[in-house]
């Protein structure tokens, strides 16, 4: 178990309040690291803190990471850091038509500005704790619609998703000397606010048309973060992982 402990170790998660984020802090608690996790609602960052405490440290720190300025000053407030996972993000679907520029701009700040962002704004804390054997971490969460073309007219979102994987690559080159790892997770159906609707309306045929035939759990998310977050994956940068039961990969 040694391989996947994360005792001492330093973690902020973006959007960790509920949904994708709440799995990853909860999964990152039970590995022993400490979390701070934020969200732009004080309200909903005093309960996820109450929930989450039973699994270890935590605390938050509420910012609205839509603008460089609220990523840097969510930066400052962190004293030391090994891993960050930039979760926090949007959707917004409608066709072609009507599609609004102001969703393209809600989406693309959130989705794939702000992660570059905050990362830049972490850097020298992420810098002073990674080592040659142990880096620190960067985790970013994509999406399999950045892999595969979905059937919703999720035409910003697909597009962040598909940006934010590759940006993942171009970090992954440019940090690794520097002692941090960057990679991405790309999560099929999950049970979380933003796919609340779909799963409602389509919930069970995503899941039988699931080469593993069921929508993906909390453990399944809180799994591969901390095998990215652990000493088990040191040695994995640049690299995109699918979590989504097989539904993008072989469709």
């Amino acid at each position: 178990m040694d391989l996947f402990d994360l005792t001492g170790k330093k973690a902020l998660v973006t959007g960790g309040t509920r949904g994708i984020g709440l799995m990853i802090a909860r999964g990152l608690l039970d590995a022993g690291a400490s979390v701070i996790i934020s969200s732009r609602g004080e309200e909903a960052c005093a309960k996820a803190v109450a929930e989450l405490s039973q699994h270890g440290q935590v605390s938050a720190v509420p910012a609205d990471l839509q603008t460089e300025e609220e990523c840097v000053r969510l930066a400052e407030a962190v004293d030391e850091l090994d891993i960050l996972v930039n979760n926090a993000g949007a959707t917004w679907g409608a066709p072609i038509e009507e599609f609004p520029a102001s969703a393209w701009d809600k989406v693309l700040n959130l989705n794939l500005k702000s992660p570059f962002f905050l990362t830049r704004a972490l850097l020298p804390k992420l810098e002073a704790r990674g080592t040659h054997d142990d880096p620190s971490r960067v985790i970013n969460i994509g999406s399999i619609d950045g892999l595969h073309v979905s059937s919703l007219p999720t035409y910003s979102y697909a597009a962040s998703k598909a940006g934010i994987h590759h940006l993942t690559r171009m970090l992954a080159r440019d940090l690794g000397p520097r002692h941090i790892t960057v990679n991405a997770v790309a999560p099929g159906p999950f049970e979380s606010k933003m796919m609340a609707a779909t799963l409602d309306a389509f919930g069970d045929a995503i899941a039988s048309g699931a080469p593993l035939r069921r929508i993906g759990r909390p453990d399944d998310m809180a799994g591969v973060a901390v095998f990215l977050a652990s000493r088990a994956g040191s040695y994995v940068t640049g690299a995109v992982i699918p979590v989504d039961g097989g539904i993008g990969t072989t469709a």
